[in-house]
């Protein structure tokens, strides 16, 4: 296989329709081959039904920890959404490659593998090493092996940086998530006689109503931070269901919430709060009408928040590579947390903006692109001959 232009490459990437629900095999079987044809070997981490697969390679020495690129395969759902051009297929206009995963985040991948070459032009004394996900975007699932694997090793990599869309804007932080889904079982009966059942509608009403004091509560000034946008944790619902006539009070009502944590912030602290207040307000008042309803608290997913030193090696190598001092966050969740929690300092800079991601008519400028491209020139020159 030829050299290939990051834009080449982008076209390949986005016409494997990798979204969380399905398979990525294919497309790292592509990523595989291309880097085999250029001599360097990678390794795969499966899950375990061996339908997904991270991919993992390194160029350079093995004997040393370097600078991991890290990036996600898989896509959000193009369903539902008033799509103009065909979101699998690259489609140029005005200076944009349109395109599901052009922004988030197949266009930084298609530039790591177009800088392949450019790695392998002289020995590397840093060893570059590449990381590519799956189910990032259903919670951060799929890199979690891969990290549990380099943790084993003597020689892991000493610092990552994660490509996400910054615009090429150095980013050091970002918020956790804790997603949970709390499920209400009540007592039916007819609605004639609603004192005599437990309506599971109302009670987690009465949990959600808990959750909005919880997050109000986060919101007050003194729990603020400033480097973020809002500058507060977040608490909020976003999924319930429950009833089946007007008539029949609720035996089953179930929501869905997260929160949106600042790193420092334990956001289990929002849920375990919720479970004592349904221990000690809520369930004694429903077991006094039926003694075997209940409330359930299940975590659905999670991942931390991230926040590097801007005095810490990883942000001044980021500075380099960007050109900038002017560090920020994002208020998207990556895998940089994880990183970090597997030892592994993180930063994240990449190209295009997640203004246009998981929208319809995604997309990412061919000038993004091109600054993408320079910035891993650079890195190059710093592996060549570290500071």
């Amino acid at each position: 296989m030829s050299e290939m232009s990051s834009r080449e490459l982008l076209e390949r990437l986005v016409g494997f329709a990798t979204v969380s629900r399905d398979s990525n095999l294919e497309l790292i079987a592509f990523i595989r081959h291309y880097l085999a044809e250029l001599g360097v070997e990678s390794e795969l981490f499966h899950n375990p039904e061996r339908t997904k697969a991270n991919l993992f390679a390194t160029i350079g020495p093995r004997d040393r920890g370097g600078v991991v690129l890290s990036g996600h395969t898989d896509v959000v759902p193009v369903d539902g959404q008033a799509w103009t051009v065909e979101p699998f297929r690259l489609t140029q206009r005005d200076g944009r490659l349109y395109g599901r995963g052009t922004a988030d985040m197949k266009g930084f991948i298609a530039s790591v593998l177009a800088a392949v070459p450019v790695f392998l032009k002289r020995p590397l004394k840093l060893p570059l090493h590449l990381a590519f996900s799956y189910d990032e975007e259903v919670g951060c699932l799929g890199v979690r092996p891969m990290l549990a694997e380099l943790e084993k090793r003597s020689h892991k990599p000493t610092l990552c940086l994660i490509g996400e869309p910054t615009g090429l804007k150095p980013v050091l932080g970002h918020k956790g998530k804790l997603a949970m889904r709390c499920q209400v079982k009540g007592a039916a009966c007819h609605s004639a006689y609603a004192p005599y059942g437990v309506n599971a509608i109302e009670y987690a009403a009465r949990l959600i109503g808990r959750l909005g004091e919880i997050g109000a509560r986060l919101a007050q000034p003194d729990h603020h931070d400033q480097r973020f946008d809002p500058p507060f944790s977040t608490v909020q619902t976003g999924v319930i269901k429950g009833g089946r006539a007007l008539n029949i009070v609720p035996a089953e009502c179930e929501f869905d919430f997260e929160v949106r944590a600042l790193p420092g912030f334990h956001a289990h602290e929002v849920a375990d709060e919720l479970q004592a207040y349904a221990e000690a307000e809520l369930l004694p008042r429903m077991h006094s009408v039926q003694p075997d309803t209940g409330i359930c608290l299940q975590p659905l997913s999670a991942y931390p928040g991230l926040a590097t030193s801007p005095d810490s090696e990883a942000a001044h190598l980021l500075a380099l590579l960007s050109g900038s001092t002017e560090f920020g966050t994002v208020a998207f969740g990556t895998e940089g947390g994880l990183f970090d929690q597997a030892g592994i300092p993180t930063v994240v800079c990449g190209p295009g903006s997640m203004d246009q991601g998981h929208k319809p008519d995604e997309f990412i400028t061919l000038e993004q692109l091109t600054g993408c491209d320079a910035m891993l020139a650079r890195l190059a020159e710093y592996l060549w001959s570290p500071c």
